[in-house]
């Protein structure tokens, strides 16, 4: 069965149902609905249940590729597929940022018929979370700039230590790293700022980790600024700007419904990459679909070293939760492309390359089962793939004690993840789940950064740069040594380096810095040249999108 966007159309005119048809399915009462519109709605803190009682399953992925290897599709397809199978099922996604909207990736609302709507709505500006959390985080920035020119209410804050970067949900590249406060005096102190992209922003952070209310504002108190001139540590609490904080993102906290193609319900809430943030929703609206659902399929961004680590040791880590099973998603594009073929060879047929690519989805199969799961892998089928490279994968992972299933979600939605949703439950339900972390909070930083380095990307050995050394220095100085570790470098590798592809040994990773996210309670390793505000390609997909005169948008998906 084809796929065109006319279809999709008249699939979502078809299907787009009121929201308060898609509460009622998860028996949540009208008067509990904030509206925004017709299709999307605010959701109150008061439905999740500190213990829930559903079951969590976490999608992730094999090392992404340039070509997309459809994560979202498939974690929205199995939802549905679970529906269809006759089981109450919520998605539990993150919200799209518009630095991919307006840069390489586009939309992250799926695709195909495997969708969640309303998709333009979702992908702009939705229901204004991130523009709070952007606000909140620039005001803390004025409030520390206005407080090095106050005289009398001066924290005798030194600029140079400053490690508070405002933010902003575009790519631009030219706001890494600037010069503020330039020219009158009345303009503020001169000196280096820069720009990290919003779903880096700490604040971003601290929306998707707090409980409730109380637990936001207690946070984002704890949001390290800098030091005075005699060394003193500076919080955003000493700048009392904390009660204005949270009243900037007093909406924001609450989770946002929406619903799929098929008229199931989805909870997006929260946007952190997991390539330079913690890369999950929200634990409010994770505990929330556990709540009012039997079964939640949440996502942990890019491959399985980046999204599902920073799952496992962050987010379950700080919020209790844990897994009942993992699927990671792979496509047979990504298993060549990380065989060494290039972009011509891809839709050939080649069995032998699907041997040869298997190790990079091998090593995330590895490192699910090092936690104590034991994943499915979903293939995400594409119109070039042929029977006998499915045989040989399933071949293959079934050599690793893994069952792997194809799905045709994109082009049948929910039913052509049934086999898959099915799968699943059986895994759920041989109550085979021990979730256990790699490492305990009480150890060094330096041995945290080693262990992830050394177990889940396989590296020989981490290298620390002078200036991270330093920082290291500074961070267990100030009592942060306990927080977790949230790792920033390429999706596209194991390594540090996205040129070394499949499953590279022998390598070294570097510590160019460190951030710090005391209020999220994790320290952020920089590694390689990753950088926390991304660029736009040569061509943006700002140039595909466009608006006519019916009101009719393009290029958004």
């Amino acid at each position: 069965m084809s796929t065109f966007p006319s279809d999709i159309e008249i699939a979502q005119n078809a299907t787009l149902q009121h929201i308060r048809k898609i509460a009622e399915k998860i028996n949540i009462q009208e008067d509990d609905l904030e509206y925004y519109g017709k299709y999307k709605a605010k959701l109150p803190l008061e439905l999740q249940s500190e213990n829930p009682k559903g079951k969590l399953i976490l999608v992730s992925a094999m090392s992404p590729t340039k070509y997309g290897e459809g994560k979202t599709t498939m974690s929205i397809g199995l939802t549905d597929g679970l529906n269809y199978i006759g089981k109450k099922a919520i998605g539990v996604l993150r919200e799209p940022s518009l630095g991919p909207v307006f840069g390489l990736k586009g939309g992250a609302a799926g695709g195909g018929y495997a969708q969640v709507v309303p998709m333009e709505d979702i992908n702009l500006h939705f229901t204004g979370d991130f523009s709070a959390i952007e606000k909140a985080n620039n005001l803390l920035s004025a409030v520390i700039d206005n407080n090095l020119q106050n005289p009398k209410f001066s924290l005798n804050l030194d600029p140079k230590s400053i490690a508070w970067k405002r933010v902003m949900d575009m790519n631009d590249r030219s706001l890494r790293q600037i010069i503020i406060g330039v020219g009158a005096k009345a303009n503020g102190t001169m000196r280096e700022d820069g720009f990290n992209i919003t779903p880096a922003s700490e604040v971003m952070a601290i929306l998707c980790l707090s409980k409730d209310l109380e637990n936001l504002k207690f946070r984002l108190g704890n949001i390290f600024v800098g030091k005075t001139f005699d060394g003193k540590a500076i919080f955003a609490r000493d700048l009392k700007v904390v009660g204005a904080m949270a009243v900037l993102l007093k909406d924001a906290l609450k989770p946002n419904l929406v619903q799929t193609l098929e008229g199931n319900p989805a909870i997006l809430h929260g946007g952190p990459f997991a390539s330079i943030a913690q890369g999950t929703n929200t634990v409010i609206a994770t505990k929330m679909g556990l709540s009012l659902g039997d079964y939640v399929v949440t996502e942990a961004g890019f491959g399985a070293d980046l999204g599902a680590e920073k799952f496992f040791h962050i987010k379950c880590g700080q919020s209790g939760l844990k897994p009942d099973a993992v699927v990671l998603v792979a496509t047979l594009k990504a298993i060549k492309h990380h065989a060494g073929m290039g972009d011509y060879e891809l839709k050939v047929p080649k069995v032998s390359a699907i041997e040869n690519g298997f190790c990079n989805l091998e090593k995330h199969i590895e490192n699910i089962q090092k936690f104590g799961l034991n994943p499915v892998v979903c293939i995400n089928a594409f119109p070039e793939d042929t029977v006998e490279e499915y045989d040989k994968l399933k071949s293959l992972c079934l050599a690793k004690g893994v069952t792997a299933i194809v799905s045709t979600a994109f082009v049948d939605g929910g039913k052509g993840s049934a086999v898959l949703a099915e799968k699943v439950v059986e895994e759920i339900n041989k109550n085979t789940a021990n979730y256990k972390p790699l490492y305990a909070t009480t150890d060094s930083i330096e041995h945290k950064i080693n262990t992830i380095a050394k177990e889940i990307y396989g590296a020989s050995s981490v290298e620390f740069s002078p200036k991270s050394k330093s920082q290291l220095k500074m961070i267990n100085d100030l009592g942060f040594n306990e927080f977790s570790v949230c790792m920033a470098k390429t999706p596209a590798s194991f390594s540090d380096n996205e040129k070394l592809i499949g499953r590279p040994m022998n390598f070294n990773i570097t510590v160019r810095e460190f951030e710090i996210a005391s209020g999220a309670r994790f320290i952020v390793p920089l590694l390689g040249d990753v950088m926390r505000m991304p660029g736009l390609p040569a061509v943006p997909n700002a140039e595909r999108i466009d608006i006519d005169n019916n009101g009719k948008i393009s290029g958004l998906s």
